[in-house]
């Protein structure tokens, strides 16, 4: 069978990778390295498509060092023991492990002596944040390198070269290979599998944005569930409402509702409606919620309606953090000092004498009653935020309370019962 073009193309010095060059450029460090002729045991981290197990194949090729392929995922123990045995009798073997962050505890053990002692050197592949995924244990005996995504330019500069392995008779538009970059969202590997479709779906010599348009090329949107870039989006939109951006919060919540992730966005609006608006205004926390289950029930694409609006309005409200400050303040206290309830504020009182007792009929005294044990009674939690809107009134309301139980002196439940 024909190798795919992205195999065919891939570059086999470190001369020929592009991008990368905070890594691969004069004077940094993987280049260095090679220059030097040292390799140590590395993982390169980065989105897809970024050239993380191309580069690794480079570099042990610059260094004239054997190499050989793992794959965490499909690859099993006895192909590593197999490895292990190959390095005994070659020096120097390079162990290239694609899926590094899947590697199973049975892998693990058998692997990690063999790369601390350096029979063998490990370079690992993973398009997951290693500080989260990858073992402690292989963290402390690696090098963490971070790939980038490719640039516009990258991508076409990769193009141009793989559409010179076509024949002579065969050229491509450059509108096609702009269209392209375009598309692949920083991935070399999508790009190069568009171009090779396009080349092999059409007899024409010349390729063109009219064959380009007959594939329905999609966008690549590398974003699932549990990776990285998922995450980055949701904490973007949040970002981007709470700055009042509403031109980047239609951005972030389009590829949210691309990807079709419903339950990601429900927690994350109602989170961001409490947290960052709040206050200042309750009444579209409560909106939020309503358009949430408007969403649920007509389903995408028509959910977009609903969650547009209502994340439109919370980017141009007013915002107010001062319910989650006051929380976070009085979870902290909680944490770090134990105090008693007062005893007439227990369910069941024992021991209060009956002028002390908490007076349920008695709704006119309960505002002048101190609520806090003694150790707190002037503890302030809550610190109104923004004044806008509805915050005013609260702020107001507290101030006023404040002011009269301060001149009044009122610290405990011995009130006049009238």
């Amino acid at each position: 069978m024909n190798k795919p073009l992205a195999y065919r193309v891939r570059p086999s010095s470190i001369d020929s990778i592009v991008g990368q060059e905070h890594l691969f450029g004069p004077n940094e460090i993987l280049r260095n390295l090679v220059e030097n002729k040292e390799l140590y045991s590395m993982i390169f981290f980065g989105p897809p498509g970024t050239g993380k197990t191309t580069a690794a194949m480079a570099i042990a090729t610059a260094l004239n060092r054997p190499f050989r392929l793992f794959n965490a995922v499909s690859d099993n123990k006895k192909k590593l023991d197999q490895l292990f045995i190959e390095a005994e009798m070659s020096k120097g073997l390079v162990v290239i492990i694609d899926e590094v962050h899947r590697l199973n505890k049975d892998k693990q053990d058998v692997l990690l002596p063999h790369v601390e002692s350096g029979l063998i050197t490990m370079i690992g592949a993973t398009t997951a944040n290693p500080y989260f995924s990858i073992n402690p244990a292989i963290r402390s005996r690696v090098h963490l390198f971070e790939f980038h995504p490719l640039t516009e330019e990258n991508i076409q500069e990769i193009l141009r070269r793989a559409s010179e392995t076509f024949s002579e008779e065969r050229s491509v538009d450059e509108e096609v290979l702009i269209a392209i970059s375009k598309s692949c969202n920083g991935d070399a590997r999508y790009a190069l599998n568009a171009l090779e479709l396009l080349s092999k779906s059409t007899h024409d010599s010349n390729l063109t944005m009219d064959h380009l348009s007959k594939l329905s090329l999609s966008v690549n949107i590398t974003m699932d569930k549990d990776s990285d870039n998922h995450y980055d989006a949701l904490s973007a939109l949040q970002k981007s409402i709470r700055g009042s951006d509403v031109q980047a919060a239609m951005y972030y919540l389009a590829k949210l509702i691309h990807v079709g992730d419903f339950d990601s966005i429900e927690r994350r609006l109602i989170a961001i409606a409490y947290e960052d608006i709040g206050l200042a205004n309750p009444a579209l926390c409560a909106r939020v919620v309503t358009a949430i289950e408007a969403a649920k029930r007509i389903g995408f694409p028509e959910a977009k309606l609903p969650l547009s609006v209502v994340v439109i309005e919370l980017a141009l409200s007013p915002k107010s953090k001062s319910g989650e400050l006051a929380i976070d303040a009085a979870m902290h206290t909680v944490r770090t000092s134990a105090h008693q309830i007062p005893k007439y504020l227990r369910l069941n009182a024992v021991g209060v004498e009956d002028e002390d007792m908490y007076d349920y009929d008695r709704s006119d005294l309960w505002h002048l009653i101190q609520y806090l044990p003694d150790e707190l009674k002037d503890t302030v939690f809550y610190s109104p935020g923004n004044l806008n809107s509805a915050e005013k009134t609260y702020a107001a309301n507290y101030e006023a309370l404040r002011k009269y139980n301060r001149s009044n002196n009122l610290r405990k439940l011995k009130l006049t019962k009238k």
